[in-house]
């Protein structure tokens, strides 16, 4: 057995006993191997997990978002400098967030705005549902208020800081230039010209794999106000297509949105570690490895890539982030040695 099979073997371990699915997915130069165990939930009848099998990405929706962000940029739609203000929804203003300096599209693509990790308001719905659904009571509307209760401690741009609620904003403005709803505007920019016919954001999306915490089975994730921050669903196929068109940088009208999302804007502080446009950036054994991870209260994943090689690895599991992040270290490593092989 080599070294990658006994990554994605550790991988799979690493989901717990919890966990009823799990995909793993690599890609290397011209080949894919999509591997799946286990099945949809642990009904005795469910069906067996599959390439085509569902699965909620959590934040890994993030680097969809930066996508059509780049692609946006790449037409001349919009440009990364531009300041929020500029793109609010008309029935949102005067909604100003209170900063010494404009908060930019850039700067919630990178973590960088100044914005809280959530947005004000969030918490006190989220409470009763928070180990289901903390984000379903949350709505444009919300949002909206939010904005105006919103002040940004630290100049925007100057200090990072994970935010949903930036990149989760990002998604909603995005939608507002294109005029469409973020999960048309992902099916129309993003998943026809890359061939994704599994991954959207339909909390009843076909061959959806049923989510667990504990074992107990959870409600489909819902995120309404903020769908660019988590709300994405896709199944090991596609996130192969996916992450392949970003190692080999070949996208066809995509092409240099997939570059430039690529394109490192700051060093993590206290890291060698560096980002890009939301993808996380690592040298390691002399390759660049960009990656990302993400969790919602019933699934857990990672994916990466490399453009040396290429190689790329998506590892999906059908339960809840476990406080040590193994199944997300193990996708990791399976990333290490698919560059290896």
């Amino acid at each position: 057995m080599n070294g990658l099979d006994l990554a994605v073997g550790a991988a799979v371990r690493a989901a717990g006993p919890y966990a009823s699915a799990v995909t793993v997915a690599v890609t290397r130069g011209d080949r894919t191997d999509v591997r799946c165990h286990g099945r949809t939930s642990w009904a005795p009848d469910a069906p067996p997990c599959t390439p085509d099998t569902v699965f909620e990405l959590g934040s890994v929706s993030k680097t969809f978002t930066a996508l059509l962000l780049a692609e946006m940029a790449a037409r001349g739609e919009l440009a990364l400098d531009e300041p929020v203000e500029r793109r609010l929804p008309r029935h949102w203003r005067p909604a100003v967030v209170r900063s010494a300096r404009p908060i930019r599209l850039l700067h919630l693509a990178t973590h960088t705005s100044g914005l809280p990790r959530l947005p004000p308001g969030l918490l006190a719905s989220a409470l009763p549902e928070w180990f289901t659904n903390p984000y379903a009571a949350f709505g444009d509307e919300q949002l909206g208020e939010a904005l105006t209760r919103t002040t940004v401690r630290g100049a925007p741009g100057s200090r990072y800081h994970y935010s949903n609620y930036g990149v989760g904003l990002l998604g909603r403005l995005l939608a507002e230039a294109g005029g469409l709803p973020y999960g048309q505007l992902l099916a129309e920019r993003i998943c026809r010209p890359l061939g994704l016919t599994g991954t959207g954001c339909r909390p009843d999306a076909p061959g959806l794999a049923v989510g667990y915490r504990h074992g107990r089975a959870r409600p489909p994730w819902l995120m309404p106000g903020l769908p660019g921050a988590g709300a994405v669903r896709s199944s090991g196929a596609d996130l192969a297509r996916y992450l392949r068109a970003h190692a080999e940088g070949r996208g066809g009208q995509l092409g240099a949105a997939l570059g430039d999302v690529q394109r490192l804007r700051l060093r993590l502080p206290g890291s060698t570690d560096r980002l890009g446009l939301v993808w996380m950036h690592r040298e390691s054994g002399g390759r660049d490895l960009y990656f990302h991870s993400g969790g919602t209260r019933g699934f857990t994943t990672f994916v990466g890539f490399s453009p040396q090689g290429p190689v790329a690895v998506a590892a999906l599991a059908n339960t809840a982030p476990a406080l040590d992040g193994r199944f997300v270290q193990a996708g990791y490593e399976v990333l290490r040695a698919a560059g290896r092989g």
